[in-house]
């Protein structure tokens, strides 16, 4: 069977088509995946929940400013997590709590513990224990990461309900760059407000130690402050983001490009 040079370019024409199709439906299969395994599976499991979209860092009525290890520029977020480095997670086998120092220390110097400041800068309402102006014993506030509305009572029962998160986590910090800090740096990065947001216990527990890629709060309204601050306490501290943290972080930051880095604690 013969073929015409007119019917065989038609072929061809076609034929090129068709594989210029299939490149574009193979890398829209790719970039889904990549948007998946990044923050769509966050976008994909959790229900839109209604919340803050912010959370407190300092209050100079009774806190005193803190300085990392380098100053937070103010600037968008999205810049400045360029310029953290990007590398793989150092081991976490010789992790210890206590490389960052005495927990819950006066790192400020103000008189009271920093668990309590913390309480005190984010709840409402706050009632304090008889004969003390520091030992927070209840209070009220609309918490971030859940959106729901929820009641701090001190007690060996109930305290857990409410747990002061650091949002970049000491083993998460640890093995991206802690290990280079003085023990003053890291007694000051786990007491640092700026790296402190009291949060709902469950949720915390839920998180671990976990960074962008693995775990965001699930009150979406969030999550721009939330990465942000991330953001902002790495390049304080200088510690660095690993790949997959950093299409993460870039993925949540797509839907809010004026988000600026969080440095009014300094």
């Amino acid at each position: 069977m013969s073929i015409t040079w007119s019917a065989y370019k038609r072929a061809r024409r076609r034929s090129r088509q068709a594989w210029a199709i299939i490149a574009l439906v193979a890398a829209t299969v790719v970039a889904g995946l990549a948007w998946y395994f990044t923050t769509g599976q966050f976008n994909a499991a959790d229900p839109w929940v209604a919340g803050p979209s912010e959370a407190p860092v300092f209050n100079q009525g009774w806190m005193k400013p803190l300085r990392g290890a380098a100053p937070v520029a103010a600037e968008n977020a999205s810049e400045a997590l360029e310029r953290i480095p990007v590398k793989g997670r150092a081991a976490k086998t010789d992790y210890d709590r206590s490389a960052f120092g005495q927990a819950w220390a006066d790192a400020d110097r103000n008189g009271c513990d920093t668990r309590n400041d913390i309480l005190r800068r984010d709840l409402a309402a706050v009632v304090f224990t008889e004969g003390s102006s520091c030992k927070v014993a209840g209070g009220t506030f609309h918490e971030p990461y859940t959106g729901a509305e929820v009641t701090f009572q001190r007690g060996q029962d109930t305290s857990s309900a409410v747990q002061i998160d650091h949002v970049v986590a000491l083993a998460d910090a640890w093995q991206k760059g802690a290990q280079q800090l003085t023990a003053q740096q890291r007694q000051t990065f786990a007491n640092d407000p700026l790296n402190l947001i009291a949060a709902d216990g469950p949720a915390n527990v839920k998180k671990g130690a976990g960074d962008a890629a693995t775990w965001l709060p699930g009150n979406k309204n969030f999550r721009c402050h939330y990465v942000a601050r991330q953001i902002s306490v790495k390049a304080a501290y200088k510690l660095w983001v690993t790949q997959a943290e950093k299409d993460a972080m870039k993925g949540v930051l797509a839907s809010c490009p004026g988000q600026q880095t969080i440095y009014n604690a300094r």
